[in-house]
């Protein structure tokens, strides 16, 4: 699999080149978002490892810039500034995850693998046949139909673009109708690792899937808020 990295600091890009090969990977680096688009015209990724503070276009015009061009194409943001707010607004703008520098080289691989693993599961989802199994992979809501394997949301049979955080936050309370879920489950399940004591990613995906399937997101009647507790999904969409 290819990765590409984005990163002015030689040192750091260098040190994710050699690790990244290593560990298996073919890696292209760039140093800034004109190399980006260049590399990404000469052979396309299957993830982008992203610094946010860049010279000329910053990290966070890319990313927009990448989430428009792909919903799945997996997106891991790199900051120095390791403030909320830089989180938050880097899984606003599209990133899947996102990881404060100084990092472990090895935590950085066990993320991306982790993304990529979530990015390409109709590979090892689907097989040969039909009947039980194609059933069995659809989720149904409202005029929704989830399909798990072909990693698709289709609403009246037209597919709704969603990024790959998106449609794995989305699977887990589909397969978890009327049962709140917690802040920490939700990230333990989507994750796999422990949480920042101020870690809002979960409320910042939950607001970008809510534009993408709330006729009014503002009052949602699928994901719901249950305040103190979490967020509960409602296959109904009815209003209490």
């Amino acid at each position: 699999m290819r990765i590409l990295v984005v990163d002015d600091d030689p040192v750091l890009r260098q040190l994710l080149t050699d690790y990244l090969s290593a560990s298996g990977f073919v890696v292209d680096a760039a140093t800034d978002g004109v190399q980006m688009r260049e590399r990404m015209a000469q052979a396309r990724p299957d993830a982008v490892v992203l610094d946010l503070m860049l010279p000329g276009e910053d990290g966070l015009s890319l990313a927009r810039s990448l989430r428009r061009d792909s919903e799945a194409l997996p997106i891991l943001m790199l900051s120095a500034r390791g403030e909320e707010i830089d989180r938050v607004v880097g899984l606003e703008v599209g990133a899947d995850d996102y990881l404060a520098k100084p990092f472990s080289p090895r935590e950085l691989l066990a993320r991306l693998r982790a993304l990529l693993r979530r990015a390409r599961p109709a590979a090892t989802a689907q097989g040969p046949g039909g009947g039980a199994g194609e059933a069995a992979r659809l989720l149904h809501f409202g005029p929704f139909a989830l399909d798990t394997a072909a990693w698709r949301l289709l609403r009246d049979g037209a597919e709704v673009a969603l990024s790959t955080a998106e449609f794995e936050l989305l699977r887990v309370f589909a397969e978890n109708p009327n049962r709140v879920l917690s802040r920490d489950a939700l990230i333990e399940r989507l994750k796999g690792y422990e949480r920042d004591a101020f870690d809002r990613s979960i409320d910042v995906r939950v607001t970008r899937l809510r534009r993408k399937i709330e006729d009014d997101p503002a009052h949602p009647v699928y994901i719901r808020t249950v305040r103190g507790e979490g967020y509960l999904f409602n296959a109904q969409g009815a209003r209490a």
